[in-house]
């Protein structure tokens, strides 16, 4: 059976993995990465990770007991990464503590946490399509742990095989 307190400690370290993913993406993007856009009407890199913090701001609202939703514009590339850090580090703080959730940790899961590992993996896929692909590596042995969601924190240290 499962506890809340072992719901916790998976969504906490599915926060972990979109951080550890979530600085792959981010870090040492080509020029003009922010503002690629792959064909007209498509979200940019930067209105992709604008959505991704605030689905986790939403999260954390959930998890607070209310339902708040805003569509943020996103901000200059670097400050927009330092959001997306500062969000999932709120919410990952909010999971690890006693106070009760204020909605199923599984629609927490299924809502906005999924939804950032989607949009992290259309990241992924922009760096290839812009020249600057991240870099391969075998994600089952990363180093991966609940509560490092800093960005220097999620940093890979790349093993393959």
């Amino acid at each position: 059976m499962v506890t809340l307190d072992d719901s916790r400690a998976l969504l906490r370290h599915t926060l972990a993995t979109v951080a550890y993913r979530g600085v792959k993406s981010v870090s040492d993007a080509p020029g003009g990465f922010a503002d690629f856009r792959v064909a007209q009407g498509s979200r940019t890199p930067a209105e992709i990770l604008a959505h991704i913090g605030d689905l986790f701001d939403w999260g954390l609202s959930l998890a607070n007991g209310q339902q708040r939703w805003h569509d943020s514009t996103p901000l200059a590339w670097n400050e927009e990464i330092t959001r997306f850090f500062d969000a999932i580090r709120k919410l990952d703080e909010r999971l690890g503590n006693a106070e009760p959730l204020g909605c199923p940790a599984e629609n927490l899961f299924q809502g906005p946490i999924a939804d950032a590992l989607t949009h992290i993996g259309q990241l992924a896929m922009l760096r290839r399509l812009a020249g600057g692909p991240v870099r391969a590596e075998n994600y089952f042995k990363a180093d991966i742990a609940a509560g490092r969601v800093g960005p220097e924190q999620s940093r890979p240290k790349v093993e393959f095989g």
